[in-house]
């Protein structure tokens, strides 16, 4: 249903050199850049650019249906079933990811993403755009956000007023470098200075995706702690198909947004063996209901499998469990209803 346009360089790439701890929610790339300096910029600098921004960051709410696109303009936006805050959250987006924009009301608007889910979005997290916006931004150099959690600042300067947070899957317009930063604007124009160990020009990590169920695995542990939080979709808080998805999306790869969806791609119900033996890391596990003769199959959860009847999942929070019983993180819960795999990558470890 998505025009040509639309489709330009959606995908995301692969998570490359994390300088994130893997034990703790909101790690950082650089634990000193989250220390207060001593500002070198003066409170009336920090003042004007907090003007100048915020005033291009309201002008892009008042857009109408003549820009039929849209770009994420948040780290994270979350995505709702109906025009209200007080709606179930369904979904999040992630800044710098284009959405098609279907209508509006009550200056919500309604939005196709690209994994098909349709929703609301509030007009703060989305910046809308004509195709030729689009177009410009999806061929534009981009800085990927690479680690789980960081800061844009006003100035080259760590501690000085951000502009707002970054997460792992980020995508930033890239304008230049000075010193340790990279120059970078948003969707809607304002622009900052993100520093470089937070991520890396879109084209390199292009470069040094690794397509490897090991590699996902790493990824997946990367945010091991992280809570969990329904329809969530990023290191903010995850459910069970939305570590799946956001893992395998940092590979390059894009999966449906749901377990039951995940559950149709590659190769599909792989029978599980005693011990694992015939799985691989980066399989998917699923759980859930197995059918009967009056109901009829349901998927209700799913995980990656680590290798040694180990997998990691997003249940409580973002957790390494067990099939074996001797194990001190045996899953019996999860063990008693698992269903099948399924297998995204042939060859996982070359």
């Amino acid at each position: 249903m998505k025009t040509s346009t639309f489709l330009i360089s959606i995908s995301l790439a692969t998570i490359v050199g994390l300088n994130v701890c893997s034990a703790c929610h909101h790690q950082q790339a650089d634990h000193a850049i989250f220390k207060q300096k001593a500002l070198d910029c003066t409170f009336t600098q920090n003042n004007q650019r907090l003007i100048e921004n915020e005033e291009q960051h309201k002008s892009s709410t008042l857009d109408s249906l003549s820009h039929p696109y849209g770009i994420i303009n948040l780290s994270v936006s979350n995505m709702r079933a109906s025009a209200s805050f007080s709606s179930e959250m369904l979904t999040q987006g992630l800044l710098g990811m284009p959405v098609r924009i279907l209508s509006h009301s009550k200056k919500w608007y309604h939005v196709e993403m690209k994994d098909g889910y349709k929703i609301w979005c509030h007009p703060t997290g989305i910046h809308p755009v004509d195709s030729t916006t689009l177009a410009q931004w999806n061929h534009a150099k981009k800085i990927m956000v690479t680690a789980i959690w960081g800061q844009c600042f006003t100035h080259p300067q760590c501690g000085c007023q951000p502009i707002s947070d970054v997460v792992a899957g980020d995508r930033l317009r890239y304008l230049g470098e000075k010193g340790r930063f990279y120059i970078v604007s948003y969707p809607d124009g304002r622009s900052g200075y993100l520093p470089k160990q937070l991520g890396m020009l879109e084209s390199e990590w292009r470069n040094k995706i690794k397509k490897t169920g090991s590699a996902i695995v790493e990824t997946a542990r990367s945010v091991y702690g992280v809570p969990y939080l329904w329809a969530g979709t990023s290191p903010k808080g995850f459910d069970c198909s939305g570590l799946v998805q956001w893992s395998y999306r940092m590979h390059g790869i894009e999966l449906p947004r749901d377990a039951y969806q995940q559950a149709t791609i590659g190769q599909s119900h792989i029978k599980i063996a005693p011990k694992c033996h015939n799985l691989l890391p980066g399989d998917l596990i699923f759980f859930g209901r197995a059918a009967t003769d009056s109901l009829p199959e349901k998927i209700s959860h799913v995980a990656i499998y680590m290798g040694n009847e180990r997998f990691i999942h997003s249940q409580g929070d973002v957790h390494i469990s067990s099939f074996n019983p001797k194990s001190p993180v045996y899953d019996a819960f999860n063990y008693n209803r698992r269903l099948f795999a399924g297998r995204i990558i042939a060859n996982k470890n070359k």
